[in-house]
């Protein structure tokens, strides 16, 4: 039993450690890509548009690298990595990031058992770590990609219910799908969620972003706020791992948040669809409301952007989730289902 247990703690320890590196490399290149190049379109500025576009392109190699680097491995084993994370994010599509953290850690493991073990280990080393790792994800990475897929087929059943019940099921999925190790970015751009739907999907974004960062102030101070509100919310997917009772307030909250976007502020994402999963993360969510105003303004649909337009964008995007999830939180910290500590970022 003691050995069973042991076994069990190490391996969450392994999936913890690494779910939190790979948020980080997540962070360092899609999620700062995409904010560097929302701002290069915003001001007119074709090379930060391309400097967006390449930090975007290297997802893949930047999040197999932090779980290597996460995991202790060696030198040759972590640059190796590169392109095992190349190839998995690049055939897992919307499932990429969850293909690259299992194929990652499955090459991560073949370079231990190889590393230092022969004379010529510069190149057996990155030989074995790159042939597994893109041997599984020719594997893998498809079959991850379909099964990611498969929620933005829920996405799109649930756009088809009426405006209520549309509004709570896309805020959840899609807001759920951000935290998760797959990209919500990405999902949506597949999907071309705009429209109310989009609206629903930003308000489940932000409620996992901005929930998180209020509710885990206490324990990850300023810093904390700004990185998961700002950042991403996947930073808090090793602590779901350890206690998945923490995760309960931001998705009560979008069940709440979803409902209200589409039936009482009718708030819709008309700019791109990418924005739909983007949340609060560089404001690249708010802003592709604010480019949809502007599209409706050129086409003459919307005379002009009203008081009232943005403060329901402010509502939804970040009042209603910094008031309403540690609220909500507080219940469940008084039930014993949240402790100190548990929502502290490594």
């Amino acid at each position: 039993m003691k050995k069973s247990s042991l076994g069990k703690s190490f391996l969450g320890r392994i999936i913890v450690r690494a779910l939190s590196a790979m948020a980080q490399g997540l962070f360092a290149s899609l999620l700062i890509g995409t904010i560097i190049k929302t701002i290069g379109q915003q001001m007119g500025l074709p090379l930060v548009v391309e400097a967006g576009s390449f930090a975007m392109s290297m997802a893949g190699p930047a999040m197999a690298i932090s779980i290597a680097y996460a995991m202790h491995a060696s030198p040759l084993v972590i640059f190796s990595m590169a392109a095992v994370g190349m190839a998995a994010n690049t055939m897992g599509g919307a499932g990429g990031p969850l293909a690259v953290f299992v194929i990652s850690l499955i090459a991560t493991g073949f370079g231990y058992l190889v590393g230092g073990r022969t004379k010529i280990d510069i190149l057996i080393t990155p030989l074995v770590t790159i042939g597994v790792g893109i041997a599984i994800s020719y594997l893998m990475a498809p079959a991850i990609g379909t099964a990611a897929s498969s929620v933005g087929n829920l996405i799109m059943w649930a756009t088809t219910q009426q405006p209520f019940v549309m509004g709570i099921l896309v805020s959840v999925i899609v807001g759920m799908a951000l935290t998760l190790p797959i990209s919500s970015a990405a999902i949506c751009a597949a999907l071309g969620l705009t429209g109310l739907a989009g609206g629903a999907a930003l308000a489940g974004c932000c409620a996992q972003m901005v929930g998180f960062a209020v509710m885990s102030i206490n324990e990850n101070g300023i810093n904390g706020l700004i990185s998961q509100g700002l950042g991403t919310s996947m930073l808090q997917m090793g602590n779901i791992v350890r206690n998945p009772r923490i995760w309960l307030p931001p998705i009560i909250v979008s069940a709440i948040t979803g409902p209200l976007a589409t039936c009482l502020f009718h708030l819709e994402m008309n700019g791109p669809a990418i924005s739909s999963g983007m949340g609060t993360c560089g404001l690249v969510g708010q802003i592709g409301v604010y480019t949809g105003w502007m599209n409706e303004i050129a086409e003459g649909s919307r005379t002009a952007i009203t008081t009232s337009d943005w403060t329901d964008l402010i509502l939804i995007s970040a009042v209603l989730p910094a008031i309403l999830t540690p609220l909500v939180a507080l219940v469940f910290r008084r039930m014993r289902w949240i402790n100190k500590g548990d929502l502290k970022i490594d």
